[in-house]
């Protein structure tokens, strides 16, 4: 427990036995509870994870409770409660997630919630496998909805490939245990160690995403969006519809969309980045980057409909569309002016004057919107 909240932790993991015990090792004695969701990994990640069982690495003892892979023959539950089987058979895709188990079922296969909360000295250890590969933001989502039935004060997420500081943890719990945010992510550019350790192309495919994130989510004062080390309140959890988001890369940029829909507080906290460890990432920027850019701009979109047209009114709506408006039919414009340009060699002065004014006027009208929503926003830091 930290400061009288029992804390989980969600670990997405895709092919990292290399990497994986490394994670399970170094986890902080507070964390009450570790869940790990193979994401139908292909290699000895599920293996690594079932033998802290019988061999735990720490001096502390660990229990393991196996959540069968989907259509596996393997029924039996292991673990330090008491046996259970689970005969029931979940459609393709899905997890074996207790969520999706009737009343009680939770309790039969992982004893009392006490017992999984105070039962162990140290962490006890979930593994939850997924029979295809989903993504990295469906694995978070099977582990969310895990500790949420389970009733964790706060969960966080902390990937395989160990690549996020457990130095940092208790700071990235500190604010949610305290209920000074309802959400906190790590930051990796407040230091100056972030452009000498973050592989260059990456640094920068991530400066720019950031800076459409914040358009996106109204959270304008967060930075480092791809960063996957956050933390979650029992309360945001309960609120955010986990079916609904996206399942691949861009899941943190889905996840403050819709947290900022329901007003809660978010946070950044520094920590530090961590590379050259021997993970790997299959993250190719030249595509991530305009595939999260339309993602951002539906989310966007989606974000004004529901928070400040069907929740609230806001006039910001007005001067989001002029801007749009505006800026759309100054493209047409300067292509005519340019053309005409070349063509004849002079520019019709009305051609001129109302392609300044579209442009100057939707940029203005783009400026007062973000100003507004920027305002509206505030609070929520």
């Amino acid at each position: 427990m930290f400061e009288g909240k029992t804390i989980c932790v969600v670990v997405p993991a895709y092919n990292e036995e290399l990497l994986i015990g490394r994670v399970l090792d170094a986890m902080p004695n507070f964390v009450d509870h570790i869940v790990v969701v193979d994401d139908a990994s292909t290699d000895r990640t599920a293996e690594i994870v079932e033998q802290y069982r019988s061999n735990p690495s720490r001096d502390g003892d660990r229990a393991i409770d196996q959540v069968p892979a989907v259509g596996s023959q393997e029924s039996a539950v292991k673990g330090k409660g008491p046996a259970a089987a689970d005969d029931g058979r979940l459609s393709s895709g899905q997890a074996s997630d207790l969520s999706d188990q009737p009343d009680g079922a939770s309790d039969a296969v992982h004893g009392p919630r006490s017992t999984v909360h105070d039962s162990n000295p140290r962490s006890a250890i979930t593994l939850i496998r997924h029979d295809r590969n989903c993504g990295v933001g469906a694995a978070i989502a099977t582990g969310y909805k895990w500790a949420r039935d389970q009733a964790f004060d706060v969960t966080v997420v902390m990937a395989g490939d160990a690549q996020m500081d457990p130095d940092d943890l208790p700071a990235i719990v500190a604010p949610v245990a305290r209920d000074e945010a309802d959400y906190t992510k790590g930051n990796r550019l407040f230091t100056g160690e972030a452009w000498k350790l973050i592989p260059k192309v990456r640094y920068l495919g991530n400066s720019a995403l950031s800076m459409l994130t914040k358009i996106a989510s109204g959270y304008w004062h967060v930075a480092d969006s791809q960063t996957g080390y956050t933390a979650i309140s029992l309360r945001a959890l309960q609120l955010v519809n986990w079916d609904q988001i996206y399942p691949r890369y861009g899941v943190p940029n889905d996840i403050l969309v819709r947290l900022n829909v329901y007003d809660l507080r978010v946070r950044d906290v520094p920590v530090r980045p961590v590379y050259g460890i021997g993970e790997k990432s299959g993250i190719r920027i030249w595509r991530v980057v305009p595939s999260l850019s339309w993602l951002l701009l539906k989310l966007f979109l989606w974000r004004m409909k529901e928070k400040y047209v069907i929740r609230d009114f806001h006039p910001l709506v007005f001067f989001y569309a002029l801007a749009l408006t505006l800026l759309v039919a100054a493209v047409p414009l300067t292509v005519r002016m340019l053309w005409a340009w070349g063509a004849r060699g002079t520019i019709p002065s009305i051609n001129a004057l109302a392609c300044f004014f579209a442009i100057i006027a939707g940029l203005q009208s783009l400026f007062f919107a973000m100003w507004f929503d920027m305002e509206h926003n505030r609070a929520l830091k």
